[in-house]
């Protein structure tokens, strides 16, 4: 998820140029109408600089889907560091619900292409249920929530409810199952 070495500040920029403007074309869902020396010309820097930073279509995606887990995953740190064990765990599940909801677009482009990516999937799958799994600890060890579920439990449920984006009326109902989810963690 780190490069090697860091970059120099205009490099940098070329590269957040890059990751920005594909990030944007994922989410509008306009990723696969494009060549992809097309990026380079879109994100204002030269097609060298695109293939020096991205070789491949799938590099420059993997690097969109490691920037979305890294901020998903400093959400889930924020919250536990600011809020209550309890109200970080429900803040961050309602906060995904929202991701989920702006972001159909970009997690469906990302799925398709990470498909076959399993390693740069699983590497930020890990990450993301580190996060979580803090979160889900730090509410056990309050009381707030039961401590015989694992983050893996918590993250089968949200992806469940991603799953389910297409139906009428998801929004109402994600938001119910997550409800739903954080009753049934409570302590019995």
């Amino acid at each position: 998820m780190t490069d090697a070495k860091p970059l120099r500040a205009d490099a940098r920029r070329n590269r957040d140029a890059l990751v920005g403007k594909a990030r944007e074309l994922f989410a509008a869902g306009e990723f696969f109408d494009l060549r992809f020396d097309d990026f380079a010309s879109l994100a204002g820097v030269g097609t060298g600089t695109l293939y020096r930073h991205f070789p491949t279509r799938e590099a420059l995606a993997e690097a969109v889907y490691h920037g979305e887990v890294a901020t998903l995953c400093d959400r889930a740190r924020e919250a536990l560091a600011t809020l209550p064990a309890e109200e970080a765990l429900a803040a961050f599940l309602r906060g995904m619900i929202d991701y989920l909801d702006a972001h159909q677009g970009l997690a469906q482009t990302l799925a398709t292409l990470m498909a076959t990516r399993s390693d740069a999937l699983a590497e930020g799958s890990r990450a993301l249920e580190e996060a979580v799994t803090d979160l889900v600890s730090a509410a056990a060890k309050a009381g707030a929530i039961r401590d015989d579920v694992g983050a893996g439990t918590v993250l089968m449920a949200l992806h469940g409810i991603g799953a389910a984006h297409d139906r009428p009326g998801w929004r109402a109902e994600a938001d119910g199952v997550v409800t739903l989810m954080l009753d049934g963690l409570r302590p019995r």
